[in-house]
């Protein structure tokens, strides 16, 4: 068992699950910025390898990948031969409308996978995780911003449960992880003990809201396979003639302009955001918290198109639909707390996030 804290001379190794997707490649090369040395897992599912490229392109180095699910611990014996200092774990099928037509694949992947992957993080003695979690958690808010504080409403799909059920097996796992953790160090202090007291999984839990941009170099961003589900790649592919027309879910929400409200951060901001909850992970060893990462602000779907339209010059067609099942009215973040305790907040704008999408949209 390997307690990965001893890296002389050399960048500690950080596993990212999903690290060629979308937040997972963006994170990559702030980790890597930050003097880090990410290795990526990722069955490519929902990427393409030439993302992997793109980031080498960035960063100037090779980059240590496995292409393989990270649930799959039997072909992952070369990745745990070295030290492993932390990990992030995004890998997960994350679309709301896929996950209520199939609940098998996101109860195996989100949690069957993760499980796996979890448990051979504690068996090699990992001691920093970051998860990879979702304002979905929260359901409809009763208060706005919302905070860490906020009570969980009935995840409203499977995706939802999933995060809510990621967050509580963390839990579990870091009770479990601080036991052991205690057990060792009563074995360290008898009188003929020769072993290094094992330590607690630091764990930081992170609340996403809603991550668009994409790097401002164009190379990586946003790559749905099939019609997106999100707000701004179907923008983006709207915009550019791809699509005939952005529709509207509903204009008759308690909003200011009817259209329902989210809190939108750049996808830079979010990667630094995990390279900041690594960084306190290994200031409080063994710790245990949640974050929330969004702008504070909230915006309407009108708002977006409005903005695009401003940071752009191109004319977005679209046309007011009728509600969709299941969507939240408005929410978005108070991220104070991670302000706080992480050193972190958002410094890119929307404006400067959707026209760095459109850079992405038109060299794709």
């Amino acid at each position: 068992m390997n307690q990965g804290d001893d890296f002389p001379g050399e960048r500690r190794r950080i596993a990212v699950t999903g690290g060629a997707g979308f937040i997972g490649s963006h994170t990559v090369v702030a980790l890597y910025e930050a003097g880090y040395a990410p290795v990526i897992v990722d069955d490519l599912r929902n990427s393409s390898d030439e993302v992997l490229s793109k980031i080498e392109g960035l960063i100037g180095a090779s980059i240590e990948f496995y292409s393989v699910d990270c649930g799959d611990i039997s072909s992952l014996s070369q990745l745990f031969a070295a030290p492993i200092h932390g990990a992030i774990h995004f890998a997960a099928d994350k679309s709301v409308g896929e996950s209520v037509n199939e609940p098998e694949q996101y109860f195996a992947n989100n949690l069957g996978s993760m499980a796996r992957w979890i448990a051979a993080l504690r068996h090699h003695g990992v001691q920093h995780l970051v998860f990879s979690s979702s304002c979905t958690v929260y359901g409809e808010p009763t208060l706005l911003p919302v905070d860490e504080k906020a009570p969980q409403q009935e995840a409203t799909s499977p995706y939802g449960y999933t995060k809510q059920a990621g967050e509580q097996l963390l839990r579990y796992v870091h009770a479990a992880s601080s036991a052991d953790a205690a057990s060792s160090a009563d074995a360290a202090s008898s009188a003929d003990a020769t072993s290094k007291p094992q330590q607690a999984m630091g764990i930081a839990l992170l609340r996403y809201f809603n991550p668009i941009g994409a790097h401002p170099s164009a190379a990586i961003g946003e790559l749905p396979i099939g019609t997106p589900a999100n707000l701004v790649p179907f923008l983006t592919q709207a915009a550019a003639g791809l699509r005939d027309e952005l529709v509207v879910f509903g204009n008759n929400y308690p909003t200011a302009d009817g259209t329902c409200v989210r809190d939108y951060l750049h996808v830079c901001d979010l990667a630094e955001a995990h390279v900041a909850a690594l960084a306190h992970l290994e200031r409080t060893p063994g710790d245990i918290d949640i974050f929330n990462l969004g702008s504070g602000s909230g915006h309407s779907v009108l708002d977006v198109i409005r903005t695009f339209e401003a940071a752009t010059g191109v004319a977005v067609p679209h046309r007011i639909g009728p509600r969709r099942a299941g969507d939240v009215v408005s929410v978005y973040a108070a991220a104070d707390k991670a302000a706080d305790i992480l050193g972190w907040r958002t410094k890119r704008s929307l404006h400067v996030a959707l026209a760095d999408a459109w850079r992405w949209q038109q060299q794709l």
